[in-house]
């Protein structure tokens, strides 16, 4: 055993100790510091003493100690790492990263054992559980990072482990700007659009950064809305003084308590929102979201789509699902006239996220398919711009 992981055990000793004797409840990175510079020093003076090896980096240690009793061991460098966005474990010895958008694999090999207790530690503060009974969970972590696990027997030989950071630093339209997702103009749209109340859906393929537009957007509602959120697992980060977040539950043990996205939908329109905003719209809870919104609450939701136009397709679809008894004629006339506004996000092979289209229904049914008119394009600005310069080429 390494002077660093014997380091490691003695703390894990001293610390339960400590809750013995002082009733601590929770132990926190802060009382692992603690506790981990007393016993690096504690090693320190008796290598030198004894001619022993002594730690020479100690801030090195005590980090390690702390990430292995406190954090989340070998991950923790990892989460926290301002450049990486995104985590995922497909093996012990096979651990990936996204910078950018862009993955790679990395130099890191667990253990089966490391990666069960990295995510048993991490579902400690959370409420779910992963067993052979829910081989699924997906959880928010305390710094409001998402974790996603498969258990081993459904993902094939090993636990598959996703973790998708929250990275704070985007959270308006004028960040996105700046980063050059979308041009001031849209971007000013979209401003307006939620400022008098509009309802937008956000589609996109995955990684595409629709949660991140999606928060970007609420943050532009005026600061007097009463914002009301429902999510299968937090993951909008939203700045506002007067939001209420709710999420999900799984079922207990005994297959009961089970809160669905679809009861967050129906319990939320009791809390007087002054807009309704859905983390992700999958399944039969799209017809709760139509039901508000054609009440006149002004909502916001994300849903994978290839296109604005796929998004309105499958929007039209999904509410089908709540029952036989809802037909796609009540379902589309619903869609075209409670949307105002879809924006299409998409990825580059390099990595940058950027708002490809946004388009806006015009009430109307067209061919079994609602209407909607474009009102930006990437590709017809990119066109303009290049139009523009060729223009000037010739002037000069």
């Amino acid at each position: 055993m390494s002077s660093e992981q014997r380091i490691v055990e003695r703390v894990r000793e001293r610390i339960r100790d400590d809750q013995a004797q002082l009733g601590w409840e929770e132990v926190t990175p802060a009382s692992v510091r603690r506790v981990a510079v007393a016993e690096v020093r504690r090693h320190n003076d008796y290598a030198f003493a004894r001619g022993g090896r002594a730690i020479d980096d100690v801030d090195a240690c005590v980090a390690y100690v702390v990430a292995q009793v406190a954090g989340y061991g070998p991950l923790q460098a990892l989460l926290d790492d301002e450049t990486i966005e995104e985590i995922w474990i497909n093996s012990p010895d096979r651990v990936f990263v996204a910078r950018g958008g862009v993955s790679e694999r990395i130099a890191l090999e667990l253990t089966d054992d490391q990666v069960r207790d990295t995510v048993e530690r991490m579902l400690h503060a959370t409420g779910r559980r992963v067993d052979l009974s829910q081989p699924f969970v997906d959880a928010s972590l305390p710094d409001g990072s998402r974790l996603h696990v498969v258990l081993s027997g459904i993902a094939r030989g090993h636990w598959a482990v996703n973790i998708r950071k929250f990275l704070p630093g985007i959270r308006t339209l004028d960040t996105l700007v700046e980063l050059g997702s979308i041009p001031r103009e849209p971007a000013a749209l979209l401003r307006d659009a939620m400022r008098d109340g509009q309802s937008v859906l956000v589609s996109g393929a995955t990684h595409a950064g629709k949660t991140t537009m999606l928060a970007a957007l609420v943050s532009s509602c005026p600061p007097h809305h009463r914002i009301v959120t429902a999510e299968e697992t937090f993951e909008l980060a939203i700045d506002a003084p007067d939001v209420v977040a709710m999420q999900g539950r799984q079922p207990s043990l005994e297959g009961t308590g089970e809160i669905t996205l679809r009861r967050l939908v129906k319990e939320s329109l009791r809390m007087r929102p002054d807009r309704l905003v859905i983390g992700e719209v999958r399944d039969a809870e799209a017809l709760d979201l139509l039901l508000a919104l054609n009440t006149g609450l002004p909502g916001a939701a994300t849903i994978h789509a290839n296109s604005a136009a796929d998004a309105l397709v499958k929007l039209s679809a999904l509410p089908l699902l709540a029952g036989r008894n809802i037909d796609r004629e009540f379902v589309l006339p619903a869609v075209a006239s409670a949307l105002d506004l879809v924006v299409h996000c998409a990825r580059e092979p390099g990595g940058r996220r950027y708002v490809e289209e946004i388009i806006a229904p015009t009430g109307r049914i067209i061919d079994g398919a609602c209407e909607a008119q474009t009102l930006f394009h990437a590709d017809q600005t990119h066109r303009e711009e290049r139009r523009g310069r060729r223009r000037g080429e010739r002037v000069a």
